[in-house]
């Protein structure tokens, strides 16, 4: 059976047809996650045309190892595991060339103004009662997101350009899921702080009013 858009096996179905050969399996697989893939390497690397590249790394990555793929595993968890891993040793590639740190945010670089989490998400979440700021508020946020520290922003950018789940994001970071909430926990707290000058007039919910949490709202408990 080949993969259309009306497809509705999983991904963990597609990804054992495509074990099994079925090519427009993997191609539906790519559909479905290439967009949100590039999102979080681009949050980490902040170079759309970098970005670009360790996407196809990440799919090589997949068709490499698609033998090695065990059923039972939800296929975004081992994906994104993928993708991070990648991820990191690209920023240990850039330090150990001496390069600007891929964590530090870019200022001051107009052609990569825009490219952050807002820039993606719909129009009716970005306050339209002040649209003529909203590029402000975007560089704010993205700033703000990049200063987080290391383990929070990853946790942060999984949850929330991912949309991947708790137990999810502790399978693909090795941690445990109490600690992944913590660190997502941690790191709402410290952007709320960071944007608290703008609560009154741009986020009078805080910053979950512009930052939504992806599925399962925010961290309880």
């Amino acid at each position: 059976m080949g993969a259309t858009d009306q497809d509705t096996r999983t991904d963990e179905l597609l990804m054992d047809a495509f074990r099994q050969g079925d090519t427009a399996a993997f191609e539906l697989l790519v559909a479905r996650h290439s967009r949100g893939l590039f999102n979080y390497l681009l949050r980490s690397v902040h170079n759309q045309a970098r970005a670009e590249e360790l996407l196809q790394e990440v799919l090589v990555r997949v068709i490499r190892s698609k033998d090695r793929y065990q059923r039972s595993a939800k296929f975004t968890t081992w994906v994104y595991t993928i993708a991070r891993n990648i991820s990191v040793d690209e920023s240990r590639r850039a330090r150990f060339r001496d390069h600007e740190s891929l964590d530090a945010p870019r200022r001051g670089r107009p052609q990569e103004e825009g490219r952050t989490i807002l820039a993606a998400m719909p129009a009716d979440q970005v306050p339209t009662d002040e649209g003529a700021d909203a590029p402000r508020l975007r560089a704010r946020l993205s700033r703000a997101i990049d200063e987080l520290p290391d383990d929070q922003r990853e946790v942060f950018l999984m949850r929330q350009v991912a949309g991947l789940s708790f137990r999810e994001i502790g399978e693909a970071v090795g941690a445990p899921e109490n600690t992944v909430k913590s660190r997502m926990r941690y790191a709402l707290e410290k952007l709320r702080n960071d944007l608290a000058d703008l609560e009154q007039d741009y986020l009078p919910e805080g910053v979950d009013a512009v930052v939504p949490i992806g599925k399962g709202g925010l961290v309880h408990g």
